[in-house]
């Protein structure tokens, strides 16, 4: 369980820097938050399928680790595979090993590399920005889909969500 910042904050950085190394550890965070609460209930429920834009708790959470690794290796310019991700079990291990690792990537850019602009050709969109953008934009993503799980929950009857919210992980989790 993460105990401290994976950084240590330090006044040469700029609040560009700070902020996208802290909001790394605040997406590891939240989704360890998530995902140690999650297993606490029935793995049928969380498989369960409802009316949402995923069909479970489970196929959103598979999606926010897809999305990340999507993410990732645009960022790390890596080679991006879609794949499985098998048992409730593995998405969970999966996502928070995805997590930590996308939030040590992050705090170890530069804000040279930060604020360089990386250009992206997909099936799906063209664009060219500056690199904190993407970080805030696959960040920005996991925070919804952590939202729609919460109240995926609650229609199932699952209450007792922890808050994960950014202020909250700065006021009172770090």
């Amino acid at each position: 369980m993460i105990q401290e910042p994976l950084f240590a904050e330090t006044k040469e950085e700029t609040s560009l820097v700070y902020l996208m190394k802290n909001y790394a550890n605040y997406n590891f965070w939240a989704n360890l938050a998530l995902v140690n609460w999650l297993k606490k209930h029935p793995e049928h429920l969380l498989e369960q399928e409802v009316l949402s834009s995923f069909k479970s708790v489970k196929l959103t959470l598979a999606h926010i680790l897809q999305t990340q690794e999507y993410w990732y290796s645009i960022l790390s310019k890596t080679e991006f595979e879609f794949r499985e991700y098998g048992s409730l079990n593995n998405v969970f291990d999966d996502l928070l090993k995805q997590s930590e690792n996308l939030a040590v990537y992050v705090t170890a850019l530069s804000e040279s590399r930060l604020e360089e602009n990386t250009p992206i050709q997909s099936p799906w969109f063209t664009s060219d920005f500056q690199n904190f953008e993407y970080v805030m934009h696959v960040f920005n993503h996991s925070t919804y889909h952590r939202g729609q799980i919460i109240t995926i929950c609650h229609n199932l009857g699952i209450t007792g969500a922890p808050m994960t919210d950014y202020n909250f992980y700065n006021v009172m989790a770090k």
